[in-house]
């Protein structure tokens, strides 16, 4: 009798957490944490101070019951902290539930309770693709980077060679020539520079346009290209798991179940022959 009951709590609890309105309402509650964050910046009456710190710890406990909630839900219980998100969500709750804003540790408190914005990324599949995608993606950037670096340096070199004489404030060294084409890159001013050494070497405009098509144009589209292409794959690995969760055949179990048919038509066309 009481496995029953349990078994329909925790199935009434697994409604709750796949219910769509009450994600809507999490995220909605998020949102509005990350707002009164934001009004606690500017100078409040001794009202509506109280009234914000009413609202902080309606939404700390709302948090705790909204995490006790998906603990519950689970089948075993330890498959829970299983997930990195799960535990991130379980911190992120637990020191907002900690009394310090009267006390030495005020600024970390609030800090802690601007990182809650980063629960969305929990609750929302699409925000935890993006970030996935871009971790996964960084040991192919950092490739990138590292052949960026080298087009940057030798570009550093070339420019403090030519043109320190001219502007030893922008091409002094090979520091100052780096620091100088990443303004030129991110197209801060970078017409004065080029204008600048132009009137002693009227060809360097040639120098600053192929440093901009070799970092900005090209390195861009191959970054934008490799986390494009680790997107895909999050997305199909995503799309897969929630074929699973649902209990719908994958392709590989239809191409088996297909393998598993010509086989015994083979078998019965065999043994008809024989």
């Amino acid at each position: 009798m009481q496995k029953m009951q349990a078994s329909t709590l925790q199935s009434k609890f697994i409604q709750i957490r796949s219910n769509k309105l009450f994600e809507i309402f999490v995220v909605t509650v998020i949102v509005f944490s990350a707002l009164l964050v934001g009004a606690k910046t500017y100078e409040m009456s001794d009202t509506v101070y109280s009234i914000a710190k009413f609202l902080d710890w309606f939404i700390s406990a709302f948090f705790l019951t909204e995490i006790t909630i998906r603990f519950l839900a689970e089948h075993r219980k330890r498959d829970f902290f299983k997930s990195f998100w799960n535990i991130f969500d379980t911190l992120i709750v637990i020191i907002s539930l900690i009394p310090a804003d009267d006390t030495e540790l005020a600024l970390v408190a609030r800090l802690v309770r601007v990182f809650r914005v980063l629960r969305m990324i929990s609750i929302i599949p699409e925000l935890r693709i993006l970030l996935v995608s871009l971790i996964k993606a960084l040991p192919q950037l950092g490739y990138v980077m590292l052949l960026m670096f080298i087009i940057f340096y030798i570009y550093a070199a070339v420019g403090s060679t030519l043109f320190a004489t001219i502007n030893p404030d922008l091409w002094g060294n090979i520091i100052i020539s780096l620091l100088t084409l990443f303004r030129v890159m991110t197209f801060e001013d970078w017409t004065d520079v080029m204008y600048e050494t132009m009137e002693v070497y009227p060809l360097s405009w040639l120098f600053y346009l192929t440093f901009i098509f070799f970092t900005a144009f090209a390195f861009l589209n191959m970054v934008i290209g490799i986390v494009v292409n680790v997107m895909e794959q999050e997305n199909a690995n995503a799309r897969a798991e929630a074929l699973e969760e649902v209990g719908d055949p994958s392709l590989r179990d239809i191409s088996e179940q297909i393998s598993k048919l010509q086989g015994q038509i083979l078998s019965m066309q065999d043994s008809k022959g024989s």
